[in-house]
C-alpha cells in the first residue's frame, strides 16, 4: 500500500468517527433559540420572494451596522462555499454548435500537442510545454468562439488579450487551423532560425511583430500590464483621443502565478479606478512546476477572498454540469460541505486515480454520499469533470463577466486539470508542467480520445492535421472569428506615425535655459512641459511619475495639466491656496501612480504601444529615481522593448555621488550600465540643457515620425551648475554619443591629453583641464560623452561588418572618425561604473584610463563622495598624470609630488572594497 494510500485511509478513518461521534460546536455555533431563528429566516425568505435580492442586500446591511454600533463585531467571511458562483437556474443557454466547437478543440489540442512532441524528437531538445494548454482549451476556445473582439475594419477596435505564455502551442495550433500560420512554422516550433522562419517559445512580439500583442511569460507581469492597459484604456477616453467603450482587457494567468507579487500587487487599482472593462480569468489547475500550488489547502477559495476584499466580482466555475444533478438530489448539504473540506493536494490525486477510489475516498466520508452516487459506475465517477473542462459552464461565466457593469472588474476562478486529455503522460501529475515527450501508445490513446481521424500506422509521427477548406468546422470557424472582427491576436504592419517639433521648435526652449544655474533634471522637466504645450503633440504626452513628482521639480504642472483620475477630484486639496496645488481630474494629463516603480512602468508599455493597440501614437514620459529602474524592475523593460513600446525613460537624481545626502540604495551607478542589456534602448547621459533637448527631439523625430521602435533613456542630475550656450554643429556628436566641447592650449606645453567626461562629471573633466594647464603646463581637450554605449553599439556593428567582409573597404565608426589623428592619452571620468567607459577601449586610439565609481554608495556631501569615489577633478588630474608618467612624458616622482599638492590622500581606501 502506498503513503498516499495510507493517507486517504487514515483521513476518511478519521472522519468516520468525527461523524459517528459527533463533532463538538463553539457555543456561538449552538442554536439556543431554534424558533427564534425560524422566523428570522422565514422574514428573509418573505422579502426575497416579494421584493428581490436588493431588498435583502439593503436590509442585512442595515442589521451589520446596528450591530456594530453596539460593538458587536462581525466575522467578515469573504469567501463564498466551494460550489459553482452561477447556479444552474441562471446559466444561459450556449449559443453555439457544441459538436462542432467540440471537434475544433480537439483538433487544436492535438497540433498543440504534436507540435510540442516532434520538436523534441528532432535534436536539441528544444523544449516546450503540453500540460498548460491541455488544462485551458476550453477556457480559451470559448472565448475565441464568442467573445474576443478581433480589431475589426479600422484595425484598432479589438479586445487586449494577455494570454497565458505557456498555454503559446495553443494559440499557433489555433492560428494554424485558421490558415495564418502553415506547417512549416508549426515544424519549426522554438527553432526560429531554421529555413522558413519558425515560431517563438512564448509570446514575443519582437520575435513575432504581426501576431504576439504582448509578452506574458515572465510570471506577474501579464496580470499587472493589463490591469494599467485597462485604466489607460479609461485614460484615452477620458481624455477624449479614442472612443475605447467596449473594448475589453483579457488576463489568462495561472494559480500558481499568483505567488508572483506583481499578479496580484496591484488589483486594487483596478477596483478603485472602476475598471469594469478588465477580466481576469485564473486557470486554478492546482498545480505548479514542482507539485501544488496551495496543497494543504484551496487555492480557488483564497484567491476569492483576496479578490473580493480588493473589490472585484468573483465568479467561481468548480463543478462541470454532472455535478448539478447531484447537488440538487443532495438535501443534507454534505456534498458542498465534502466539496469544501478537501484539500487541493488530495484533489490532485483524484484526478490520477480510479472511481473505485474517488467513491471511497471523497464520498465515502458520509454514509449520505455514497447513497447519492451508487447509482453512477466508477467510470462514470472517474470521468465527472470540473468546471474549467464544461464549455456551458465557462460561457455562463464570460457572459456574465462582460455583461455586469458595476463598475467592477471580474476574475472568473477556472478549476481544471493540469495535462487534462494526456492520460498516463501527465494529467494531474507533478511532472504535468515539464511534460514534453509522448510514447506511441500515449499519442494513440490521446487520438482515440479526441476523435483525430489519423491512422494507427501514422500517429507515431504525430502528424498535423487540419480539416479540408470546405468541412463543417473550417467554416464554423472562420464565421466565427469574421463575426467577432477577426483574427486574435494579431498585431498591425504598419502602425501610423505624427509630425513632431523640430530642432528650430525648441529653440525658445535651448535659449530660455542657456546660462542659467540650473539642474539636467530641471532641464528634462522644461522640456516635458514644452512638449505637453506643443501644438502638434502636446495632446499626446503622457507624463509618467510614482509619486516623485515634488522631488523632480514638477508640482508646476499639476495645476496646467491635471492629475488624471476617473472619478475627477472629490475633496478640496490641502494645497489649495497655493499656485501649484494638487490638481486632479477626469481629463488629467499626468499619471501619477503612487509608490510602484511596476505600476509605473506598465503604464508606460500601455501608452509605448498604443500605436499599436489603438493606432494612436501616444509619447510616455516616465521619469523616476534612476536606482529604482533597471534594478527594480528590469524585467518590466525587458518587456518594453519585446513588446516595441516607444518613449523617454528619464533616470531623475542619476549618478553615485550628484544625490546630495541620500545613501545606498538612492545612489545610481550602474543604470547605465544595465542599460547596456536592452537592445531597443538607447541610453545617454547628457551634461547640459541644449544636450537634453537635443537628445528628446531626435527621440521624438526617430520613434514617432519616422517610427523606429526603440526607447530613449536620459539621466538626469539634481546638482545645480551654470548651463552654457549651445556650441554651433554639435547636434550630431550629442546624438551620436560624444563631441569635443573645449579645448585648452599651453604655450610650451609638454604634453597634450583627451578628457572624457558626461553628466555632472563634465565639470570636474572641466576644472581639472584648468589644473593640468595651470599647475602642470598640460594641454587639453575635454570632451562631453552622452552615450558610451551608443559610440560601442556602432563602433561594435563595424568592426563585425569589416570581420565578415574582409576583401571590402572597412567601415569606420562615429567615434574612430573623430578619434582618428588625436592625440593622447584618454583619460575617461563618469559617474558610474568603470565597465561603462571601458566598454570603448578597443577602438580609442591610444592609452586609455577609466575612472568611475565602482563600490557601494554613501551619505556624503557630493564633494566628499567624488573624492572618495576618485573622480573629481583632483583625481582625473592624477590619473592623467599617472599616464603621462607611464609613456615617459613625466617623471614619477612628478606624480607623486603632484598628489601631495593637490593634498590628496594617497593612502584613502579603496572605494571598491569600503
Amino acid at each position: 500500500m502506498t503513503d498516499s494510500n495510507n493517507v486517504a485511509e487514515v483521513e476518511v478513518a478519521q472522519n468516520e468517527l468525527a461523524h459517528s461521534l459527533g463533532e463538538l460546536k463553539k457555543s456561538a455555533d449552538i442554536d439556543i433559540n431554534t424558533y427564534e431563528t425560524q422566523e428570522w429566516l422565514s422574514s428573509l425568505e418573505y422579502v426575497l420572494e416579494s421584493q428581490g435580492p436588493e431588498r435583502v442586500k439593503f436590509l442585512i446591511d442595515q442589521l451589520r451596522d446596528r450591530a456594530a454600533e453596539h460593538g458587536v463585531t462581525l466575522t467578515a467571511d469573504t469567501s463564498t462555499p466551494y460550489v459553482n458562483t452561477i447556479p444552474p437556474h441562471k446559466q444561459p443557454a450556449y449559443p453555439g454548435n457544441r459538436e462542432l466547437e467540440r471537434r475544433i478543440k480537439s483538433i487544436i489540442r492535438w497540433n498543440a500537442m504534436a507540435m510540442v512532441v516532434r520538436a523534441n524528437k528532432r535534436g536539441g531538445g528544444v523544449g516546450g510545454h503540453i500540460s498548460t494548454f491541455a488544462s485551458s482549451a476550453t477556457l480559451y476556445e470559448v472565448a475565441f468562439n464568442h467573445f474576443f473582439k478581433g480589431r475589426g475594419a479600422d484595425g484598432y477596435s479589438g479586445d487586449s488579450v494577455y494570454f497565458q505564455g505557456h498555454a503559446s502551442p495553443g494559440m499557433y495550433s489555433r492560428a494554424f487551423v485558421e490558415g495564418r500560420l502553415n506547417e512549416e512554422k508549426l515544424e519549426n516550433f522554438r527553432r526560429e532560425l531554421s529555413e522558413g522562419g519558425g515560431l517563438s517559445s512564448y509570446p514575443h512580439p519582437w520575435l513575432m511583430p504581426e501576431f504576439w500583442e504582448y509578452p506574458t511569460v515572465s510570471m506577474g507581469l501579464g496580470p499587472i500590464m493589463a490591469i494599467y492597459q485597462a485604466r489607460f484604456n479609461e485614460y484615452l477616453n477620458d481624455r477624449g483621443l479614442k472612443n475605447t467603450k467596449g473594448q475589453k482587457v483579457w488576463a489568462f494567468l495561472g494559480d500558481g502565478e499568483c505567488d508572483e507579487p506583481e499578479t496580484l500587487g496591484a488589483i486594487g487599482l483596478a477596483s478603485r479606478e472602476k475598471l469594469d472593462n478588465l477580466i481576469f480569468v485564473i486557470n486554478c489547475n492546482l498545480q505548479r512546476l514542482d507539485g501544488p500550488v496551495r496543497g494543504n489547502g484551496k487555492i480557488i477559495q483564497e484567491l476569492e477572498s483576496i479578490f473580493h476584499g480588493a473589490g472585484w466580482n468573483v465568479i467561481k466555475v468548480i463543478w462541470g454540469s454532472e455535478w448539478d444533478e447531484l447537488l440538487a438530489r443532495d438535501k443534507t448539504g454534505l456534498l458542498a460541505k465534502r466539496m469544501n473540506e478537501v484539500v487541493d493536494g488530495q484533489y490532485q490525486k483524484y484526478t490520477s486515480m480510479p472511481g473505485s477510489y474517488i467513491r471511497e475516498h471523497f464520498f465515502g466520508k458520509y454514509p449520505e454520499l455514497l447513497e447519492l452516487v451508487k447509482h453512477l459506475s466508477d467510470e462514470k465517477l472517474e470521468k465527472i469533470r470540473r468546471g474549467g473542462h464544461d464549455p456551458e459552464k465557462v460561457y455562463a461565466a464570460y457572459k456574465q463577466a462582460t455583461e455586469m457593469n458595476n463598475g467592477k472588474p471580474t476574475v472568473v476562478l477556472a478549476k481544471t486539470v493540469k495535462g487534462y486529455g494526456l492520460g498516463e503522460a501527465g494529467e494531474g501529475r507533478n511532472v504535468a508542467h515539464n511534460q514534453k515527450k509522448m510514447n506511441e501508445a500515449e499519442l494513440l490513446e490521446f487520438r482515440t480520445r479526441f476523435g483525430i481521424p489519423i491512422s494507427n500506422e501514422e500517429v507515431g509521427n504525430a502528424p498535423f492535421y487540419k480539416p479540408p477548406g470546405t468541412s463543417a468546422e473550417m467554416k464554423y470557424l472562420q464565421e466565427r472569428r469574421k463575426e467577432l472582427g477577426g483574427p486574435v491576436p494579431s498585431r498591425p504592419a504598419s502602425p501610423p506615425t505624427i509630425d513632431v517639433p523640430s530642432m528650430e521648435d525648441f529653440g525658445k526652449l535651448i535659449s530660455k535655459l542657456e546660462n542659467k544655474s540650473i539642474s539636467t533634471t530641471f532641464a528634462v522637466v522644461q522640456t516635458l512641459i514644452a512638449m505637453c504645450r506643443d501644438k502638434k503633440i502636446g495632446k499626446n504626452v503622457v507624463p509618467i511619475v510614482p509619486d516623485e513628482s515634488r522631488t523632480f521639480g514638477m508640482e508646476g504642472m499639476f495645476r496646467q495639466f491635471g492629475i488624471y483620475a476617473h472619478a475627477g477630484q472629490l475633496y478640496e486639496p490641502a494645497d489649495s491656496d497655493q499656485i501649484a496645488f494638487y490638481k486632479e481630474a477626469q481629463d488629467g494629463q499626468i499619471l501619477e501612480e503612487g509608490i510602484t516603480e511596476c505600476g509605473s512602468m506598465s503604464s508606460f508599455n500601455a501608452a509605448g504601444t498604443a500605436y499599436s493597440c489603438h493606432g494612436v501614437n501616444m509619447i510616455p514620459f516616465y521619469i523616476y529615481y534612476s536606482m529604482f529602474g533597471f534594478q527594480r524592475v528590469g524585467d518590466s523593460i525587458w518587456a518594453a522593448a519585446d513588446m516595441r513600446a516607444k518613449g523617454f525613460l528619464v533616470g531623475g537624481t542619476a549618478g553615485r555621488t550628484t544625490l546630495n545626502g541620500e545613501g545606498l540604495q538612492h545612489q545610481d551607478g550602474h543604470s547605465l550600465l544595465n542599460a547596456i542589456a536592452y537592445p531597443t534602448v538607447r541610453a545617454y547621459d547628457p551634461a547640459f540643457a541644449y544636450e537634453v533637448v537635443v537628445i528628446v527631439q531626435e527621440g521624438l523625430q526617430r520613434m514617432f515620425a519616422d517610427g523606429e521602435q526603440c526607447i530613449y533613456y536620459i539621466t538626469a542630475e539634481n546638482e545645480e551648475y551654470m548651463h552654457p550656450e549651445m556650441p554651433e554643429g554639435c547636434e550630431h556628436g550629442i546624438v551620436k554619443g560624444m563631441y569635443k566641447y573645449k579645448s585648452v592650449d599651453v604655450d610650451g606645453s609638454k604634453k597634450r591629453v583627451q578628457l572624457f567626461g558626461s553628466g555632472a562629471i563634465l565639470n570636474c573633466a572641466l576644472k581639472a583641464q584648468e589644473i593640468l594647464a595651470e599647475k602642470y603646463s598640460v594641454a587639453s581637450d575635454v570632451w562631453s560623452v552622452t552615450s558610451y554605449t551608443q559610440l560601442r553599439r556602432e563602433a561594435g556593428a563595424c568592426e563585425r561588418w569589416n570581420r565578415l567582409h574582409p576583401t571590402e573597404t572597412p567601415r569606420k565608426s562615429y567615434l574612430e572618425e573623430t578619434l582618428e589623428g588625436v592625440e593622447g592619452p584618454f583619460i575617461s571620468a563618469s559617474d558610474y561604473v568603470r565597465a561603462l567607459g571601458e566598454q570603448l577601449t578597443p577602438w580609442v586610439p591610444g592609452d586609455y584610463y577609466v575612472l568611475g565609481t565602482d563600490g557601494m554608495g554613501r551619505s556624503e556631501t557630493r564633494e566628499a563622495l567624488r573624492r572618495h569615489f576618485e573622480v573629481d577633478a583632483e583625481s582625473i588630474v592624477i590619473a592623467t598624470l599617472y599616464r603621462l608618467a607611464k609613456a615617459g612624458e613625466f617623471e614619477m616622482s612628478d606624480v607623486a609630488a603632484a598628489i601631495k599638492d593637490l593634498d590628496y590622500d594617497a593612502e584613502k581606501i579603496d572605494p571598491y572594497f569600503a
